[in-house]
């Protein structure tokens, strides 16, 4: 066994303040985090034209604060690195792809080394990772094994993500954009047709005070679009839980992010987490149904104008660090189209998610695979 800092060369980032950035695709792409790059994919929500710590193509990227251990290849030509995130170049004739595999197999190691109220590992957690001297034909294997396997999980998750495409795309034929309106829908706002709205808080001692398991406590890195990661999901335990009372999730609730670089994001809560409660990051919107379904809502609030428009006022009022306000949420505009639409439409989109249950469960079984595999690569099986 060696260390992995012979044989990279490791970029630090460096964080921008707000005015350095923007959502307009103007720029070069700008990684605040992990939330940027969930699964292996990149998704860009900002871009800056003052870059100071570039990424370049063919670069392994690892988010080093937050959720820690989030892993890509580069393909964009290059990017800015925020502190959250760092840029790791292989060196002495290892291959990026070796390199970002053997990263997958000693995840679980590196993590134990993170520290603080919000984890983090250092430069020397990295540089001082044990690694494995390996041969370019037995790398070549190992890619070549491993990518079939991961091209296999591709495939599902691509999918999965056109179930997704489609369930937006009946959204817009029936209801039109929600922010122009151009069917001229009834309009109510947030708070009219809600019957809870409220975050909660973390509780005292942060990372250090969660439990193996307990009651779920929601974080922003559990609310995507249209789905909840449970990866890194945090537990309390009873007394912790009885303090957050005022922010108990029930079924259906909408879960909304409304601070930091994940602000604006928004599913509905899964049925299996029940009882949960929610940190100061995450606020719940109850619906009354009788006015408004969650369904309806959701994608409501998940369609491309109502994200912009949600950005816009996370950004407005000079902030340093992007927010919505309970209030803000309040005061949000919806169209409120006639029941038997909403659940139209509804229906619709509770289908697909049976078809997504499915895929889902063959997703786990191609993921389950992928990590034996993994596995017999590095610890020395895969070729006996």
């Amino acid at each position: 066994m060696i260390k992995l800092g012979d044989y990279i060369e490791l970029i630090s980032g460096r964080d921008l303040i707000k005015s350095q950035y923007n959502d307009k695709k103007k720029g070069i792409p700008y990684i605040m985090g992990a939330s940027n790059m969930t699964n292996g994919e990149l998704n860009i929500e900002r871009w800056t034209q003052e870059p100071t710590v570039i990424g370049k193509n063919g670069d392994l990227i690892i988010s080093v604060k937050g959720t820690v251990g989030e892993l890509l290849i580069l393909k964009e030509k290059e990017v800015h690195l925020s502190r959250q995130v760092m840029a790791i170049r292989p060196k002495r004739d290892y291959e990026v792809k070796f390199v970002f595999y053997y990263l997958k197999y000693y995840l679980d190691r590196l993590k134990e080394k993170a520290k603080g109220m919000i984890p983090g590992i250092t430069r020397d957690d990295i540089l001082d990772a044990e690694f494995v001297e390996m041969g370019k034909d037995e790398q070549r294997q190992v890619i070549k094994i491993l990518d079939c396997a991961q091209a296999l999980i591709d495939k599902r998750k691509e999918q999965i993500q056109s179930l997704d495409e489609l369930v937006k795309s009946r959204f817009i034929e029936m209801f039109g954009d929600p922010v122009l309106n151009p069917k001229e829908w009834e309009k109510s706002t947030c708070k009219d047709i809600s019957s809870k709205i409220g975050s909660g808080a973390t509780p005292k001692g942060g990372n250090s005070s969660y439990k193996e398991e307990g009651i779920s406590l929601i974080r922003s890195m559990n609310v995507h679009n249209n789905k909840f990661i449970k990866k890194d999901l945090a537990f309390i335990d009873e007394e912790q839980a009885q303090k957050l009372n005022n922010v108990t999730v029930e079924e259906e609730d909408i879960l909304l992010n409304i601070t930091g670089a994940s602000v604006a994001r928004c599913c509905i809560v899964p049925d299996e987490l029940i009882p949960a409660r929610v940190n100061q990051h995450v606020a719940i919107i109850r619906s009354k149904n009788e006015r408004a379904l969650p369904t309806f809502l959701l994608y409501q609030f998940t369609n491309e104008s109502y994200q912009r428009l949600l950005w816009d006022i996370a950004t407005s009022g000079g902030a340093t660090r992007e927010a919505v306000t309970k209030q803000q949420i309040e005061n949000l505009e919806l169209i409120v189209p006639p029941m038997e639409l909403q659940s139209e439409f509804a229906d619709f989109a509770n289908q697909v998610d049976k078809l997504k249950f499915e895929m889902q469960k063959s997703l786990e079984e191609l993921e389950n695979n992928f990590n034996s595999l993994i596995q017999k690569a590095f610890n020395g099986e895969l070729f006996k």
